[in-house]
């Protein structure tokens, strides 16, 4: 390459000096100095008539700048870390429910009759948003929901004595790794702005996000003193978690 630099030079030298001559014979003025073009090289070696850290005007033209920068729409941004941020909110509520309801500081009776509450608010909720609303509709809904809490109802004691012959420090240190695993896992796109005609298909990491939500509740919940305070609870916590 260095040589090859050096003959490029020479060849470049001895063409300026026919210049020259060629010049001179015909009277032109005075000599003018000649210099080669200044290439962009990388390993080209220094180039006759330029100091070794020259650069001229085009040696920047070919830079790209921001070439794989993503225009966001601000209103999108908005929405998604809106989403993100309420249900993190949702989590917290969740948690420091749990909290008070092992400090026995709220009874399994208000916690039921706010589970209750919750699903006569979802139900006017749904009367309002579903258009056109049928009796058929709302009788699967009632169908569906009755089915849940009575098998969630029957599987209350065996919940309420399952982890009896775990302590209860695994109990703590396995729900908050479950909460972090359903955080993680959670997809938060339930609540943001879809296209038209999206698909709405569960993800395998939103089932798992789910599974690992209910078996924190479970832990939680058998440390709780009655299986009445396991029943509100799991209720609780898989109205706004699931």
């Amino acid at each position: 390459m260095v040589r090859r630099s050096s003959s490029f030079g020479i060849t470049n030298q001895i063409l300026c000096g026919q210049d020259i001559v060629a010049r001179s014979m015909k009277g032109v003025g005075n000599p003018i100095s000649c210099r080669t073009k200044w290439r962009k090289v990388a390993y080209g070696g220094m180039q006759p008539g330029y100091d070794d850290n020259y650069t001229d005007d085009s040696f920047l033209e070919e830079m790209v700048m921001n070439a794989n920068v993503v225009k966001r729409d601000f209103l999108r941004v908005m929405v998604d870390s809106v989403s993100i941020s309420q249900y993190l909110c949702i989590v917290a509520l969740v948690v420091s429910t749990w909290t008070h309801t092992l400090n026995l500081a709220i009874d399994e009776i208000t916690l039921l009759k706010f589970d209750i509450g919750l699903v006569l608010v979802g139900f006017l909720v749904l009367l309002l948003t579903t258009s056109p609303f049928s009796l058929k509709l709302l009788s699967k809904y009632v169908l569906n929901i009755s089915f849940f809490t009575s098998g969630l109802y029957v599987l209350a004691p065996i919940c309420h004595t399952l982890t009896r012959s775990i302590s209860s420090d695994s109990i703590w240190a396995l729900a908050v790794f479950l909460l972090l695993v359903h955080l993680f896992l959670h997809d938060y796109s339930g609540s943001t702005i879809r296209p038209p005609g999206a698909l709405n298909n569960p993800k395998l990491t939103s089932n798992i996000s789910l599974n690992a939500s209910i078996v924190a509740s479970v832990l939680v919940a058998s440390r709780l003193p009655s299986w009445l305070h396991v029943f509100a609870i799991m209720l609780f916590s898989l109205q706004h978690q699931g």
